[in-house]
């Protein structure tokens, strides 16, 4: 995590997690935003950390991914000023796994309104909902669907039928709304059985009543005392949004033009150059031999 205030934010108004979210990008770029995704709020995004926080890729490559995904419409960094008992800079790393546009961006970081188009979503096709009565086909099971499901290769004595599954999806749904992971959920439930379970279904649905978690509180929404001071991604220097083309800066966009270096001189071009200085202080330092002399 990083220091209190800093560190990773949720864009508003993204969709909903589906299966194809990060398909539209290369492996590297994919894994990476999955991983970032699944990170709470206030988490370090940089690129040490995630470096070091995942197997794979190091530095370098994790900083080239998140210059990607900043251009794919993912992330932008930003400086913000919270004011509050005192006035405080915080550096944060705002993540939408909904790709957008540099226009919602753009709206977003200045207070704008975001609801009216913006997106760049790559599959913009809404999900399909199984009819009534129809079986869930793996692509079409929810993340809560799956964590019940799974319940009974954890602990045998909680296996549910695909219909318990459907019927306890909505309760189970609400624990990951609230932040909770499905690996956190499956261990609510499953550990401390008693030692006999004469129906598993019941169970379980006591258990998403009784243990469900509180709600986090929610950010302040931004307030005029708030400003915020977007970042290129990799350089970090500070710019206006409609400067940021994907988040990076003109020096920092692939195909930016750079200075060439300039010529180097040839060994003998120095000599010369040399000699014509020497030869210069020497001349300054004799005396005027044909000016009048001083009796």
């Amino acid at each position: 995590m990083a220091s209190p205030g800093y560190g990773k934010r949720s864009a508003p108004d993204q969709k909903p997690h589906r299966a194809q979210d990060f398909a539209h990008l290369p492996g590297r770029e994919a894994y990476l935003a999955s991983l970032i995704d699944r990170l709470p709020e206030g988490a370090a995004m940089d690129a040490k950390t995630l470096a070091r926080e995942q197997p794979h890729y190091g530095q370098q490559a994790v900083r080239t991914a998140l210059n990607r995904l900043s251009a794919a419409g993912h992330l932008r960094r930003v400086r913000e000023r919270v004011d509050g008992d005192r006035t405080q800079w915080v550096f944060r790393t705002y993540f939408s796994r909904t790709a957008r546009d540099d226009a919602w961006w753009s709206r977003f970081l200045t207070g704008g309104d975001t609801d009216t188009g913006g997106d760049a979503d790559p599959d913009p096709a809404p999900e399909q909902v199984p009819p009534e009565g129809r079986p869930h086909s793996r692509a079409d099971r929810s993340p809560a669907h799956r964590a019940l499901a799974t319940l009974g290769l954890t602990e045998p004595r909680l296996a549910l039928s695909a219909r318990e599954c459907d019927s306890l999806e909505p309760l189970a749904a609400q624990w990951l709304a609230r932040g909770v992971g499905t690996a956190h959920l499956v261990t609510a439930l499953t550990a401390g059985l008693p030692p006999t379970v004469h129906s598993p279904a019941a169970l379980v649905r006591r258990r998403l009543v009784d243990k469900l978690p509180p709600e986090r509180p929610r950010e302040p929404a931004p307030t005029s005392a708030t400003t915020r001071i977007p970042e290129c991604t990799d350089c970090r220097t500070p710019s206006r949004p409609g400067a940021l083309l994907g988040g990076l800066c003109r020096a920092c966009r692939p195909g930016a033009a750079t200075a060439p270096p300039p010529a180097r001189l040839s060994p003998q071009a120095v000599h010369r150059h040399a000699a014509r200085v020497r030869g210069a202080v020497r001349a300054a330092g004799r005396p005027n031999r044909s000016a009048p002399q001083d009796l």
